[in-house]
């Protein structure tokens, strides 16, 4: 029994040995394995790293754009377009009076017949129409040819309308190198020409009623502005045509 004893006990010493001498392998063992279980349990602790949710972000304020403020203009008062204002002239002003502030030039004549009919030697362009009838001025000269061939057609047409309109004759023969006075006075005397006619000692009414050619023919309503002109010889037909067109315009 002692033998089977004694061998027991060598049996368990020999174990234990072995067991000793297989410790460090088993510590070495053991040592991985709580390594291994560490990192086991450090990655469950931190996870699968995952994509972290975007962080909302404050949309950014939209300021809102005004529409431009519509500019209103300065009212302006509209512009009126007034007509010329007449010359007003003194209560009951005649006829005359009336035709001097409208003529373009008012100059004086010295007759050479008509004196009765116009009432004196000497008047002024503006008497003319204190009948309150248009007027007719014809320029002439006593040295002109066209006048000469034209007068006695205007002699006839005066006869014809001397209730409508006024013809007169006004030699400008000293200022165009066409005769004198007396030149002038022989013609009236010659042909026969019996409407009012004279000369004016004042040159610029050459230029201030452009007569530009031999005869001129001016057509003037009774307020003394210039209605129609007429340049070179005058048919009694296209003279009766122009005159009555004077008249007809002056009644409106």
């Amino acid at each position: 029994m002692k033998d089977d004893g004694h061998s027991l006990h060598k049996r368990l010493i020999s174990g234990g040995l072995g067991l000793m001498k297989a410790a460090p392998k088993l510590y070495r063992a053991c040592a991985l394995l709580a390594l291994a279980l560490l990192g086991a349990l450090l990655l469950a602790a931190c996870g699968t790293p995952t994509e972290a949710e975007p962080t909302p972000t404050t949309a950014p304020t939209m300021t809102a754009q005004s529409e431009p403020t519509p500019t209103i203009e300065s009212a302006q008062p509209p512009v009126v377009q007034s007509s010329p204002t007449a010359v007003s002239e003194p209560a009951g002003a005649t006829p005359a009076v009336a035709a001097a502030s409208n003529l373009k030039f008012d100059f004086r004549i010295q007759l050479y017949q008509g004196q009765s009919a116009l009432g004196g030697q000497e008047i002024k362009f503006s008497d003319l129409f204190g009948q309150g009838k248009p007027v007719i001025l014809n320029f002439w000269a006593g040295l002109c040819p066209p006048c000469r061939l034209e007068m006695p057609d205007f002699d006839r047409f005066a006869s014809e309308h001397e209730s409508k309109v006024l013809l007169f004759g006004l030699d400008v023969g000293t200022f165009t190198g066409l005769g004198s006075a007396e030149d002038g006075q022989a013609l009236l005397r010659e042909l026969g020409i019996s409407y009012p006619a004279g000369a004016t000692p004042d040159s610029s009414v050459i230029a201030q009623y452009e007569v530009f050619g031999m005869p001129t023919t001016l057509f003037l309503k009774p307020d003394g502005t210039v209605f129609s002109s007429w340049t070179g010889i005058l048919t009694q037909e296209k003279l009766t045509e122009l005159a009555e067109e004077l008249i007809e315009a002056s009644a409106e």
